[in-house]
């Protein structure tokens, strides 16, 4: 069984990979840590593929009710949207030690999603820092691959691996492992629709966004979170990008559209978008929460040239 880490004193935050091979050795590793965060009477959430969170489900039935289920495939198809759901739970349970398994990568995910997950396990170190949680986040050594299984090393302070919790030695800032993300974007086969814009442009960037979208196989709800996304991005390449951008706009093959915003902007903070804006709030951040919540992948590169948002907007 695993039992919750041990905190080092109040607001330790404790962030370990559970490597696991096949659906026993995942139930007992994922159960026990549930079981044990239960007997403390502390809440959990458990955030995991619809498979796995049947099982777990039924290993768990009769535990108590104190576990917040949420298929993961669902929260986490974009990996922007999970952190902000992390963090509400813990902030809906304020005064209490927060446990919580992600597991935002499994078998059958895209490279470009590994990719921003990876990002996102990274950036829970930053979040959390000074909470008292716990956040288990299992891998399936056996169905993903080795370097997958490396870069969890990376984002994990501890690995747990045949029921023994170690340090990992490969473990690396946060800033390091978002930096080794920004890797060149593919570039779109030719024939994209691109549009230059600049201060005073945002009504034509919208129109330009919204003609294009007519002829693509989006519904017209989809279609509207497509043209409300691109409108963010460039309202803030406008305010901090420095007044201008390129918008370009293609198809994926049948699996949607792609719309990429690029400017010569910085991202200051590597959370923005990341945690949900208070209504009252001034402080930025707000546009790209809008965008994460949109979209079904949120690609970002940050570069010294300027920062690239790659928004993929899904048939359905």
């Amino acid at each position: 069984m695993i039992t919750v880490p041990a905190a080092n004193g109040p607001g330790a935050f404790v962030h370990p990979a559970l490597f696991y091979q096949g659906l026993d050795e995942y139930l007992a590793g994922v159960g026990g840590f549930v079981r044990t965060a239960l007997g403390s009477d502390e809440p959990v959430l458990v955030a995991v593929p619809g498979p796995r969170l049947d099982a777990l489900r039924d290993s768990l039935a009769g535990t108590g009710s104190d576990i917040e289920y949420v298929d993961m495939t669902r929260l986490g198809r974009n990996p922007g949207r999970i952190l902000a759901a992390l963090r509400d739970f813990a902030e809906r349970h304020e005064g209490r030690p927060a446990r919580i398994v992600g597991e935002p990568i499994w078998p059958g995910r895209t490279a470009a999603e590994v990719l921003e997950a990876t990002r996102h396990e990274a950036l829970i170190n930053t979040a959390f820092a000074g909470r008292d949680a716990t956040i288990l986040c299992p891998y399936d050594v056996t169905g993903l691959s080795e370097d997958v299984v490396a870069d969890a090393r990376r984002t994990h302070p501890t690995v747990i691996e045949k029921g023994r919790e170690l340090p990992s030695p490969a473990y690396t800032d946060a800033a390091a492992v978002c930096g080794g993300c920004d890797l060149p974007l593919p570039e779109p086969a030719p024939g994209a629709a691109s549009l230059d814009y600049v201060s005073g442009d945002l009504a034509l960037v919208r129109d330009f966004a919204e003609s294009w979208a007519r002829d693509t196989s989006l519904s017209p709800g989809r279609r509207g979170d497509l043209i409300l996304a691109v409108s963010e991005a460039a309202a803030n390449s406008l305010a901090h990008g420095g007044g201008r951008g390129t918008l370009r706009l293609w198809t994926a093959g049948g699996q949607g559209v792609v719309a990429e915003v690029q400017d010569g902007g910085r991202l200051a903070d590597p959370l923005a978008g990341r945690r949900r804006p208070a209504l009252a709030s001034t402080n930025g951040g707000r546009g790209l929460w809008m965008i994460h919540q949109l979209c079904d992948l949120v690609e970002i590169r940050a570069t010294h040239t300027g920062l690239t948002l790659r928004l993929h907007v899904a048939d359905a």
